[in-house]
């Protein structure tokens, strides 16, 4: 039977990688794109399929969810990808309304993104949810390794991957029949860090399609990277 994946966010950068990656793999892979050019795009260059997919916006992601039950019935493998590092300033100068918009995306957006697809994950028998964090959301790692410049770990970023893995943490309680975890993919070349960072998107999305591709008896409620477990 095919496994059928949505990736959010999935036309561009560690989420494209890891659709092409999850496609040469053997899924039935679904990408989600905000940007509809962006998107038709990506999803000709990797053969997969395509849905219009704004993680902001209740009715294009109850939509989607609607075009995943018409053409498949079911979801097995759930990557909330999509991010965005749209606020990069200290606290104290950080507007609310900027930052709530950012919360918006990178945490309301799985929450939405979830909800809409647990019945879907539910007509399968090997459910998996992967939420896409961050070592920088890491209390542990964020005093030990002392990532308190805005300029090195934007506030609010690390903020919303810090609640990201909580939200992952609940998940994986409230659904006990599905593995739900939280993939760190390190420092990886993006346009959210204006492709600053020291790994590759391959090397990025290896935790991601790791966790997509457990096994039934796999862990759920866990936090990790490429090489471990991230404190939390």
């Amino acid at each position: 039977m095919d496994t059928i994946t949505l990736v959010t966010g999935g036309n561009k950068g560690i989420g494209y990688e890891t659709a092409r990656r999850l496609r040469d793999a053997g899924h039935t892979v679904v990408i989600g794109a905000r940007d509809a050019g962006r998107g038709r795009a990506a999803a000709a260059d990797l053969g997969v399929g395509l849905i219009h997919l704004d993680v902001t916006d209740q009715a294009s992601v109850d939509g989607a969810a609607e075009r995943v039950r018409q053409d498949h019935g079911r979801l097995d493998v759930l990557v909330n990808n999509a991010a965005v590092n749209s606020v990069v300033a200290p606290l104290e100068s950080t507007d609310a309304a900027d930052a709530a918009a950012m919360l918006d995306t990178n945490l309301l957006g799985a929450l939405r993104v979830t909800n809409a697809f647990i019945p879907l994950l539910r007509e399968s028998r090997h459910a998996r949810i992967v939420n896409v964090s961050s070592f920088v959301g890491s209390f542990a790692a964020t005093l030990e390794h002392d990532m308190f410049d805005w300029r090195v770990v934007p506030p609010v970023y690390a903020i919303s991957k810090t609640a990201l893995t909580m939200l992952t943490l609940r998940y994986s309680r409230e659904l006990p029949g599905m593995l739900v975890n939280a993939a760190d993919p390190g420092y990886t070349k993006t346009d959210l860090n204006d492709h600053q960072g020291t790994q590759t998107v391959t090397e990025g999305s290896d935790v991601i399609v790791r966790l997509a591709m457990l096994a039934d008896d796999g862990p759920t409620g866990t936090y990790v990277s490429r090489d471990d477990v991230v404190p939390w």
